[in-house]
């Protein structure tokens, strides 16, 4: 079930332009640089936004650093909106993520440091960089505190998690337990780092090897002592030794997946540097293993791909199973067509033949080893279930009717009545809640409500953070039965302050039912499934008992004509495939509002560009 760990804060999405104020080498391999400016306070854009003073209460935060192409004198940038970035196309902004190592708000002071490794847009300018210089950023977009209830940490990085575990060592409480393990390049890229009495600090040096070819880090977590008590681990670093490090927590400590914060922080692949200049990558030869996955999506590349996947190709090459004879015992296929389909993947640069027979993952195959990128293409994953309306897109779109039972001999809506699929469902909307939730709570949309109704995937996460932040407030999450049962299964482990969550009920009503008497309503994301007609009666339902002056909060995501994106596009066609329905644009979706005999008062932005629509019965005040 899911269990937020540590508490998360959403910032508004700011562009600031800052300056170099000092650079200094903290070791041959780690550049310090210090920044500062007007924009880290707050300030009035050009265009009239103000946005909020510079924030970062979390040691992982990172930031976005926005860097020319070669040959240009500025860098293509997002442009700030009111309550978001809106990112170009043509150019995309050339932008690496680094972490804040120190924020010191009263100097007005940012450091972050930058690990030296050749070639790389960020790396080559931190070490040409001189004081004066100014470059833009943007975020963090969110912050994690500390997590709760936990006895000790583990940590592992590699140096480009260095920056984060120093500043995670800087900000501990004094009695804090923790083991942390550090992978450095060589013994002078040791720091000197805050040193406390319940932290063991474990350096792993791998003099003169090529970072990412060994498992310095991942030998060393395996063979660690395990303290008694609650774990919480934070990793990243290499893809490849986090994933490993993360499977051996959870499948031979038994650690939680919600207890384990991680991130791939890079991948080892070729960098194409610029004939010109041999430190700058060169952007058109040098292409991220995503954005080379991205590119395959003619018709047998991905279905090659799925099938690898729905068989564990790639999570059993993965771990050390690398002969065709032994893939094909494994997965259960035949030896001489399993043969075939990884010769096609070699060509696909997927895989790659390291001697007869044999095969291990190039960084575009390592990418299908991430969970998410797996459930998207597994036929019986969440997201992959849903994808297989897809082959109906020619019916449909000749019909304007769903295709999905055409396609799989039953309706997307009898395979969410599978409550194992509804199960799996509702916990992978859970983890995307609390983004929406926190900034929601923090605004004030429900200042005066007394009780609230929720129609929502991921309710149990909206609920959490409402009671949390408004002592007075009474929730209601209204859901279908097999809804209704995770999530009283859920409760507890989400809202683990009793107190709060018996002021939280679930009540078994569909969306057409009238909601119950409240003073507010916050229905998200529950109508792309739905026809014009249903979504407007549903809306009309909601706003049915309201009290005197209730509003219906409503959060739905529209198609915007003005700015074509492939992967609203491509939520569109599934959401025909599937339910005949999709993406409206903002005009169809005022048409809905209108036949439901609501109007909207205002609209608010929060969180990460999210729309809230504040909704009144078009006879209120």
């Amino acid at each position: 079930m899911p269990k937020t760990s540590r508490r998360l804060t959403v910032h508004p999405p700011t562009l600031r332009e800052v300056e170099v104020v000092r650079t200094v080498d903290i070791t041959p391999g780690m550049r310090r640089v210090t920044l500062g400016g007007e924009q880290l306070r707050a300030f009035t854009t050009a265009d009239g936004f103000v946005r909020p003073a510079f924030e970062s209460s979390g040691f992982d935060d990172d930031l976005a650093f926005y860097f020319p192409y070669p040959g240009q004198r500025d860098p293509a940038l997002p442009v700030q909106g009111e309550a978001t970035l809106i990112v170009p196309k043509n150019p995309r902004p050339l932008s690496r993520a680094y972490t804040v190592r120190r924020w010191d708000p009263e100097a007005g002071e940012l450091d972050v440091d930058f690990v030296k490794h050749g070639v790389g847009a960020g790396t080559t300018w931190a070490y040409r960089t001189q004081p004066g210089d100014r470059i833009h950023l943007s975020g963090p977009s969110t912050s994690k505190a500390f997590p709760v209830g936990v006895d000790w940490l583990l940590v592992a990085g590699d140096d480009t998690a260095l920056p984060a575990i120093g500043r995670l060592l800087d900000e501990l409480p004094p009695d804090a337990r923790a083991q942390v393990f550090i992978e450095i390049a060589e013994d002078a890229h040791r720091q000197k780092l805050r040193e406390l009495p319940g932290v063991d600090v474990t350096w792993l040096v791998r003099p003169g090897v090529t970072a990412g070819t060994v498992s310095l880090l991942t030998e060393a977590v395996r063979g660690a002592e395990w303290w008694s008590g609650q774990a919480f681990a934070w990793l990243a670093g290499e893809h490849t030794a986090v994933r490993d490090i993360r499977r051996h927590l959870v499948e031979n400590r038994g650690v939680p997946k919600e207890d384990i914060d991680f991130a791939g922080y890079w991948r080892r692949s070729q960098v194409v540097a610029l004939e010109s200049d041999g430190a700058v990558p060169d952007p058109e030869k040098t292409v991220t293993p995503f954005q080379k996955l991205h590119d395959l999506t003619e018709l047998v590349a991905p279905i090659a791909i799925r099938t690898a996947v729905e068989l564990g190709v790639p999570d059993l090459v993965s771990r050390g199973v690398t002969s065709v004879t032994e893939l094909a015992s494994k997965s259960g296929a035949d030896e001489r067509a399993l043969g075939k389909l990884l010769r096609y993947l070699h060509t696909l640069d997927v895989v790659t033949e390291t001697e007869p027979g044999h095969y291990a993952l190039t960084p575009v195959g390592d990418v299908l080893t991430l969970e998410f990128i797996a459930d998207r293409l597994h036929s019986a994953g969440v997201v992959g279930r849903e994808m297989l309306g897809i082959h109906g897109l020619t019916e449909s779109v000749r019909t304007g009717r769903p295709a999905y039972a055409s396609v799989t001999g039953q309706t997307f809506a009898d395979v969410r009545a599978e409550q194992d699929y509804e199960d799996r469902h509702l916990e992978r909307l859970a983890k995307f809640q609390p983004a929406l939730a926190e900034p929601i709570a923090m605004s004030g949309l429900l200042t005066g409500v007394q009780h609230l109704v929720i129609h929502s995937g991921g309710a149990g996460a909206h609920a959490r953070e409402y009671v949390a932040a408004h002592e007075s407030l009474r929730v209601t999450i209204c859901a279908l039965p097999a809804q209704a049962g995770w999530l009283r299964r859920d409760l507890p482990a989400t809202i683990p302050d009793e107190r709060q969550r018996t002021r939280v009920s679930v009540l078994e009503q569909s969306v057409f039912e009238p909601s119950p008497a409240a003073d507010a309503v916050l229905v998200s994301r529950a109508f792309k499934t739905l026809p014009d007609a249903d979504a407007a009666h549903a809306l009309r339902r909601a706003a049915e008992n309201l009290a005197p002056g209730g509003r219906v909060l409503l959060i739905e995501e529209v198609f915007d004509t003005d700015d074509l994106d492939e992967h609203d596009g491509e939520e569109d066609l599934i959401g025909l495939v599937c339910h005949g329905s999709g993406l409206r644009t903002a005009a169809e979706l005022d048409a809905v509002i209108a036949r439901a005999g609501l109007t909207r008062r205002s609209a608010h932005t929060v969180g990460l560009g999210t729309t809230v629509h504040e909704l009144l019965r078009s006879s209120a005040d």
